[in-house]
């Protein structure tokens, strides 16, 4: 298991706007020392083909390649996959 979900907070429209942690679960007694990376996406309602650059991320970042495994043993890394949920949802 290598992600971890949480809410960020709440919109003025009362829907949930959460985030994603993605790092691995080996060397914890090392995890201060990792640096963090943020990536957001969907600031903006009409950005919808960033909804696929995420889903690609997401997929890349949780699988089994030599190279995710890696960066999850180095970075932190937060997710926040729709910035703006009532802009998504609204349009």
């Amino acid at each position: 298991q290598y992600t971890i979900r949480r809410r960020l907070c709440d919109t003025l429209a009362g829907n949930g706007c959460d985030y994603l942690t993605i790092t691995s679960n080996r060397n914890l007694e090392k995890l201060a020392d990792r640096k963090g990376v943020v990536i957001t996406a969907r600031v903006h309602p009409g950005e919808t083909n960033s909804s696929l650059m995420m889903k690609g991320v997401l997929d890349f970042l949780t699988g089994n390649s030599k190279e995710a495994c890696v960066l999850r043993d180095n970075f932190v890394f937060k997710i926040i996959p729709i910035l703006n949920p009532d802009g998504v949802i609204n349009g």
